[in-house]
Parts: C-alpha cells; structure tokens; sequence
C-alpha cells in the first residue's frame, strides 16, 4: 500500500544503509485499533527481512507487559489511546527498559503532541501517512540511534527545545481543556474535512465527529466551524 492511513501526502525517501546480514529488528506495535495493527503487521511481515514484529498491544496496561515480556528494541507507538496515551507508556516502561526505543506513529501531526511524546522519550514521530517502505527505514533508523520525523515535523521539536520567540506552544490553558481525540477531529475540520471524511481518518462514527464537534464549541465558546478555524490555527493546530 502506498500510506498507511488515507490521505497520505508526498512521499518523501529517506537514505539508510543497511546490512544484509544483520538480525531483524525486535519491533512491538502499540495501536488501540486492532485493524491497523493488523496492518501494519502484515505490511512489515511483508515487505522486508530487516524487522520482525514480536508483539503488539491495544492499551496501556497490555503494551507495558507486553514490552516487559517480549523486549523488543524499537516499539511502534500510538500517541493518542483511551486509557492514558503514548506518553503513559513510555512514563512506564523507560525505568524499568531503558534500552528500548520509542517511535511514535499518529495520526496526528500536532505540534504539541510531538513535543509532548519527544520530552516522555521518543526518539522520533512519524505519522500514518507514511509508506511501508518508509516506516521500515525509520525503525532501522531509530534501532540504529538516529533520530527521525516525518517531514515538517522536526521544526516543531527544534522550536521548543530551542525555546525561540514564535515557536509552538508547549502548555494553553484554552488548548488543555480539550481532550486528544477532540484535538484531532478539530485539526481536520479545520483543514476542511467534511465529518464523513474525519470519521474515516480517525476510525469513528460520523455520530461521535458531531457529538466531538459539539463538546469543542462548548468547550471553546465559538458558534461555527468559520470561528473554529481561526482558533485552532491561532494555536497552530493546522
């Protein structure tokens, strides 16, 4: 497949040098969707002898023992799951693991959900958008010690370490009141995505995009998706 999410953007090459000889990389997915594990599984099973997928996981809970179990060197890792996230885990497991790799894989491309996961201990951020080929690459980069962003995304991380004057907010307190899967469904409608479209990037019911809508003007006080909008470019959300 060419991405895996839809929607995917220009694919971008990113060089790495590889030995043939060397053993697999020791990868476990963590991913709240069982079908896009799935996926992804079978996409990395696939295509290429350089990684192995040795585990995979649905919550928190499941994914901490699981790492703990299985001792993968790079974990896949969702930013955005019910029971406490990407962050979660890595405050979890990086005592106890220190030697495991983290590579987030979203679908969202917020500028504060990549900092938020880089300061808990990623090494990288690389959203849904990417090939298979390309995510290959970016797991072998990170099992190597590279660090690796999808592209645009790397500013984002310059910014707030660099700590420079317009570089993205780190703490809102307009911002917080929302929750993740509201922050996401707010960032496609502002890129104009119809609710039916969103509901298919964010695997929910058109149902729950308008009942997330509903809690985001609430929340935020605004009247219309027109105002929305400007919000949520204003905090660089789009």
């Amino acid at each position: 497949m060419t991405s895996l999410c839809s929607g995917a953007g220009e694919a971008r090459e990113w060089a790495v040098v590889t030995d043939s000889q060397r053993e697999p990389v020791k990868v476990f997915l963590v991913d709240d969707h069982a079908l896009f594990r799935a996926g992804v599984r079978t996409e990395l099973d696939s295509i290429t002898d350089e990684v192995q997928v040795v585990g995979e996981a649905g919550s928190v809970a499941d994914a901490v023992a699981g790492i703990a179990r299985t001792r993968p060197q790079v974990v896949l890792l969702d930013v955005h799951m019910p029971d406490g996230g990407g962050a979660e885990v890595l405050r979890r497991v990086r005592p106890e693991l220190p030697d495991v790799v983290f590579l987030a894989l979203s679908v969202s491309d917020a500028a504060e959900d990549v900092i938020a996961v880089i300061r808990a201990g990623a090494r990288g951020y690389v959203t849904k958008t990417i090939s298979s080929k390309e995510l290959v690459r970016a797991v072998v980069r990170v099992a190597d010690g590279d660090a690796v962003f999808s592209p645009r995304l790397a500013g984002f991380v310059l910014d707030a370490f660099a700590d420079r004057p317009g570089s993205a907010p780190i703490n809102d307190p307009e911002l917080d009141l929302l929750t993740p899967r509201e922050r996401d469904v707010l960032r496609l409608l502002a890129r104009g995505y119809a609710y039916k479209e969103i509901a298919s990037e964010l695997f929910i019911s058109v149902k729950t995009v308008e009942t997330h809508v509903s809690s985001v003007l609430r929340k935020t006080q605004l009247s219309n998706r027109y105002e929305l909008s400007r919000w949520a470019s204003d905090r660089r959300l789009v």
